[in-house]
């Protein structure tokens, strides 16, 4: 395929660049409208019949497309229809929390052909994790159902903060001097973008879950740490430096619990699947009963509190509310400041539905302007484990297409 290596080699110029930069546009109006006739094209594009027909026919002898045949019309002449072949590319997306991975294929389409989810991982800012992670990657690349040469991008999220133009991070394994994004695209021998894990959770849900026509949307990631993605006229947002969405480390309380930023008050010291582990044991260890009195407190994770919530805990219900509420406080400044029409609770903590989201929504009452909080829709995440890992394969895809 010829088009895909061109399009990976940067000292590609004059005629070539041009008609690659041509196919990337076609290639970006099919996935983004589905199958049309040349006079649509010749309408996008503001070219010629001819032309198109002759990078199209390229394009359908490098097996990108395909002609449809005729469509179904009314008297006159029928013109062809052509589309995408699907089978033709893919983009990976690789999703990491704290204890787990998931990872998926989605074709040219935004159609999510093959994933993984909670694939065992733990997440340290060590050589050995990140030696942990490209041999995990590698490894559901050579059991799936898509060559590697097909793949023709990856991107991979991580928590904190994440500089995507450059490939830098600066939360987890920063401690190469080259850029994480091309230590790992080595490698795992693909092209590597990094994101934050919030915004392609929220790219994710904007694009496939449950945003429909809203454009002004915040998604809230509610993990271990609290993080949030900020879509603005149908646009991710990244700040000048590309770490915008530190909603956790907002200064929110008096307190002197030290934060996994080192400092002190932050909103994830009370408001963060961190805080509720916390809080928990500090209970457990007060006397209060719960169905994990009888597990080892080193042993209590997240994943255990939520289960214990959703299974009607009382002791893991009531601190889940007590995060709810104070969520909902931090979320009322959001609504206050961004006027957006819908905030999505996303994440590991929204698993468990109303005993979160009630309290979220009782807060947004009490301390959000009423005038601004009656435009805003709350939402949970339709997507759940697969929002980051859709939301990473289409930043890909538009970024090597070309799709805003």
């Amino acid at each position: 395929m010829t088009f895909f290596a061109d399009l990976s080699n940067e000292n590609t110029s004059g005629v070539a660049y041009k008609n690659i930069t041509l196919k990337k546009a076609i290639l970006a109006y099919f996935s983004k409208n589905g199958n049309s006739t040349i006079a649509e094209l010749c309408g996008e594009l503001a070219l010629s019949a001819p032309k198109i027909n002759s990078i199209l026919n390229e394009m359908i002898a490098e097996g990108l497309v395909r002609d449809y045949g005729k469509l179904q019309s009314k008297g006159g002449r029928k013109p062809n229809i052509y589309g995408l072949v699907m089978e033709s590319a893919y983009f990976l997306g690789v999703d990491v929390k704290n204890d787990h991975v998931n990872i998926g294929l989605t074709d040219l389409q935004k159609n999510l052909i093959h994933v993984k989810s909670y694939i065992p991982y733990h997440l340290h800012n060590s050589k050995e994790s990140l030696d942990e992670l490209c041999k995990i990657i590698n490894h559901f690349i050579k059991e799936g159902p898509v060559k590697r040469e097909k793949i023709l991008g990856a991107g991979l999220n991580l928590s904190g903060r994440i500089n995507y133009k450059t490939g830098y991070s600066y939360s987890f394994f920063h401690f190469n001097e080259e850029p994480l994004s091309r230590v790992i695209g080595k490698n795992i021998g693909l092209p590597i973008f990094l994101e934050n894990d919030s915004r392609a959770m929220a790219f994710g849900e904007f694009s496939a879950g449950v945003v429909h026509e809203e454009e002004n949307v915040l998604f809230l990631n509610i993990d271990y740490g609290i993080g949030v993605g900020i879509m603005i006229n149908s646009q991710v947002y990244y700040g000048k430096s590309g770490f915008a969405g530190e909603f956790g480390h907002i200064p929110f309380f008096d307190n002197e619990i030290i934060c996994n930023c080192g400092k002190k008050g932050c909103l994830e010291t009370e408001v963060s699947g961190w805080a509720l582990v916390r809080k928990f044991k500090e209970k457990l260890t007060e006397g209060s009963t719960s169905i994990l009195s009888s597990t080892p407190a080193d042993k209590i994770k997240l994943g255990d509190i939520i289960n214990a919530a959703i299974n009607d805990d009382v002791l893991a219900i009531e601190l889940v509310a007590e995060v709810g509420e104070k969520l909902g406080r931090g979320i009322a400044v959001l609504i206050n400041m961004f006027n957006p029409e819908m905030v999505i609770l996303g994440g590991s903590l929204a698993k468990t539905g109303e005993y979160i989201s009630l309290p979220v929504k009782s807060a947004l009452n009490k301390y959000s302007l009423t005038l601004v909080n009656n435009d805003t829709q709350l939402k949970m995440s339709k997507l759940g484990e697969e929002a980051g890992v859709i939301g990473a394969c289409l930043l890909v895809r538009n970024r090597l297409l070309g799709l805003a």
